[in-house]
Formats: structure tokens, C-alpha cells, sequence
């Protein structure tokens, strides 16, 4: 068994997450302590987050007094509710917590069912209670209930910088699974802002947002993180950098930022980019030569499909980094540019045969018999033969090549003009 331990200060949050599993049929209260409960099972976090407070004292020195712990059974160990609620209990009493207001939850969100308890670490007075060496005490008792209840020895998944990084999984546990994947991130990447970081995040369902405010008058600052689907959109509540644990947290991010400006090689990515490049017509086949040397062009829209934002993400480095930071041609602005430009020239049409004889109205030549004005026009006509108007236009690889079209208006209108031109000249009939 796992034990998982959280310490933070907001109450209120830790009850709403374990109330929307509730409210998503995703979990249940199995039990409580000094907490009333509803008969009808309807959980007002708001009533709940008011019982815990008659319990606690208003004024206090203790900043974070809310402990939220999951204890987390092997998959092979097949509990009832009542067997969990009983291994549950004695943990708290082990770890001093079990006259503490708190309230056991259920989770069935994944197929390791497991438990979640909200309580709060100071008494009626304010006095906190004691923490000293709480992790090194917490795992002494999983151990030991392991021992007396037969069950399978869990341990917590280790995370190494070659385990690999694969998208998320809706089905699976969301919040391991992002944990996992910004820790390895953390441990394996190179880069230097925020939308470098989200860059790489982005490859694996994850976007991480900062938050900055006030609470009670205290600045924070932090990051959110969402786990998202294949459209972007969130499948998730989101979780605080406290949540996901201190690799996750604003500071060791910006840490990374520093660190990251010390083994950032950009030569061999820059290489590789030119060379893509210069294989590349336009922007699709662009990407895909990126991808055949290993590298994601993440590229950011505006709500009018304008590009504001181009990162390189480079698999074999493991490097981050702005398109600006190769080189003006790589930014955003030069790639939206060069793309509208390719669009600009594939989006030339052929002339008509109509619109060709428009454009050579004004020097219209009659073959042979020299030129001649037409009564009902002061233009002259000029006939060209297919193989002239190829000729007059060049081949760009059969984009602008006319073909063996023909048109029969235009030529029974040739023929009538002609008739009429030869009769001008054998002059009235006497």
C-alpha cells in the first residue's frame, strides 16, 4: 500500500475534489468523524467545509493546516468497502490523526480503487499537531499493515530519465499520469520560457498555465497545469504545481530556465531546420521533413488563424526552442509571411480563353490578308493557334500549361468574323 500525503492550505479545495468525484459517480464517502453527513447522501462542500471549521480555531499561526492523503492498495489486492474503511481508520490512529474531524472517500475514477481522506493538522486551540517525521512514520505503518492483512507490496512508481513519455490516457489515473509526465519533462528537456515548456508539454496532452493574485491579502504566484484531449480541451479538473509536487512548482520550472541556457546547443538543431527548409515547397511539406529528423514544429494560432507563435521541439537533443531563437527567417511573423506567400502564388489561375482575347484586344492582327477593322468594333483580331498560347506561357510543372482544350463559340464567332471580312473586300454585289 501507498500512502500519499499532501499538506496545503486550502480546505475548501480539497473537499471540492473529492465532491466532483462524487457528483461524477466516481466515487463515495465511506466514512466520517465529527463531520455530519447528509441522509439523503446529497454533499454540500460548502456544509462540509463549515463543519471542519468548528473543529478549527479562527485565528491561527499554522499557514497550511489541511492534510489530504490517498492510501493506494496494489491492483491485485481485491478489498471490500468495509476492508478498506478499517485499514483506513487505523492508519489515522497510527499516525495520530484519529480524533482529528476527517472524512474517507472512495475512489472508482480508475480500476485501482483507492482512498482519499481530507483532515486538518491542529486541534481546538490551534496547536498543530505533530508532523516530525510524518512520510518516514506514514510508510512504517503501510509496511506494517501490508504484514498483518496479507496484501501485495506496493511501492511508488520510479521515475527515471529513460522511462518513456507517452500522450495521457482519459481512462487511466490523470493526475499520476501528469505527474509523471511534467517530472520527466523536468528531468529530460532543455528550454527556456514558458511557451517552450508548454511546447514539449503540449506533444503529451498538457498545458500549464501561471496564476498570480491575492488570497487575504497575500500575493502568490504559481502554476496550474490541465490535462487535455487530442482537441485541446480539458478533461480535468486542474491541478495546482502543490498537487503534482515541487518539480512541478513555478520555481523549479523557472530554475530549469536558468540551468537550460547553460546546455542549450542551438548549431545542430539550426542545421537541421535549413535543411528542411531547403527541401520544404511549402508549410505542410515543411513539417513533415521536420518530423523525418526528429523534430515538432508547435505552431500557435490566432483566432483569425494568424501564426503568432513557432517552437522546435528537437527529439534527439531534447531542446525547446523559439523559432526566433534560430533566426528571424524561423520566427513567427517570417513563417506566417512565407506561408501566405506560397498560398499567394499556388492560388494563380490559368488565363481563360476568353480573358487571353480580352488581353490582346487592343492588337488584334488579321493573318495573311493584313488588318482589317471590323464595322461593328474600332479592335482588331488577332487568332492564335494552342501551341502558340503554350508557348507564350511557361511550363511551371503543368500548373499553367493550357492543354488541348477547344471552344466552339469561339471558333464558329472566328469563322463568322472572317466570312464577313472577305465579303468587305470583294465589295456589294451590283
Amino acid at each position: 500500500m501507498v500512502a500519499k500525503i499532501s499538506i496545503g492550505s486550502s480546505l475548501y479545495g480539497a473537499i471540492s475534489y473529492n465532491g466532483e468525484k462524487i457528483n461524477e459517480a466516481k466515487g463515495r464517502i465511506l466514512a466520517a468523524n465529527k463531520i455530519i453527513l447528509p441522509p439523503d447522501g446529497k454533499v454540500s462542500v460548502n456544509g462540509m467545509v463549515e463543519n471542519f471549521k468548528v473543529f478549527m480555531p479562527k485565528m491561527g499561526r499554522t499557514k497550511k493546516p489541511v492534510l489530504h492523503i490517498s492510501l493506494n492498495p496494489h491492483p491485485d489486492d481485491r478489498l471490500s468497502d468495509q476492508d478498506l474503511e478499517v485499514m483506513a481508520r487505523e492508519y489515522l490512529e497510527k499516525l495520530g490523526f484519529g480524533n482529528q474531524p476527517w472524512v474517507m472517500y472512495k475512489h472508482e475514477d480508475i480500476d485501482r480503487h483507492h482512498i482519499h481522506i481530507v483532515t486538518v493538522n491542529v486541534n481546538e486551540e490551534g496547536k498543530r499537531l505533530n508532523q516530525d517525521f510524518l512520510y518516514r512514520r506514514s510508510k512504517k505503518i503501510t509496511t506494517e499493515l501490508e504484514d498483518k492483512y496479507n496484501l501485495h507490496k506496493a511501492q511508488r512508481e520510479k521515475v527515471s530519465p529513460d522511462t518513456p513519455i507517452t500522450k495521457l490516457d482519459p481512462s487511466g489515473d490523470i493526475k499520476r499520469q501528469v505527474a509523471n509526465t511534467v517530472k520527466l519533462v523536468g528531468m529530460r528537456w532543455k528550454f527556456q520560457t514558458l511557451g517552450e515548456y508548454n511546447a514539449i508539454l503540449g506533444l503529451y496532452n498538457i498545458r500549464c498555465e501561471e496564476t498570480d493574485g491575492k488570497v487575504n491579502g497575500r500575493e502568490y504566484h504559481g502554476l496550474v497545469y490541465f490535462a487535455l484531449n487530442d482537441n485541446g480541451e480539458p478533461i480535468a479538473n486542474p491541478f495546482k504545481a502543490s498537487r503534482l509536487g515541487k518539480f512541478a512548482s513555478r520555481t523549479a520550472v523557472e530554475g530549469r530556465f536558468e540551468r537550460s541556457k547553460e546546455k542549450i546547443n542551438l548549431h545542430q538543431l539550426k542545421r537541421k531546420v535549413d535543411e528542411a527548409k531547403a527541401e520544404s515547397r511549402d508549410l505542410a511539406g515543411f513539417i513533415a521533413n521536420l518530423k523525418e529528423r526528429g523534430i515538432d514544429l508547435v505552431l500557435r494560432y490566432t483566432d483569425t488563424g494568424r501564426i503568432y507563435g513557432a517552437t522546435f521541439v528537437d527529439h534527439e537533443s531534447t531542446t525547446a526552442a523559439n523559432g526566433s531563437r534560430l533566426g528571424k527567417e524561423y520566427s513567427a511573423n517570417a513563417i506566417e509571411q512565407w506561408k501566405n506567400n506560397i498560398v499567394t502564388e499556388q492560388a494563380v489561375e490559368p488565363p481563360t480563353s476568353n480573358q487571353e482575347r480580352d488581353t490582346h484586344s487592343d492588337t488584334q492582327t488579321q493573318h495573311d490578308t493584313g488588318n482589317h477593322h471590323s464595322p461593328n468594333s474600332n479592335k482588331t483580331v488577332e487568332r492564335h493557334s494552342h501551341d502558340d498560347c503554350s508557348d507564350s506561357i511557361p511550363d511551371l510543372g503543368g500548373l499553367f500549361s493550357m492543354g488541348p482544350a477547344f471552344n466552339a463559340e469561339e471558333e464558329a464567332f472566328y469563322r463568322a468574323m472572317q466570312r464577313r471580312k472577305k465579303k468587305k473586300r470583294r465589295g456589294p454585289k451590283l
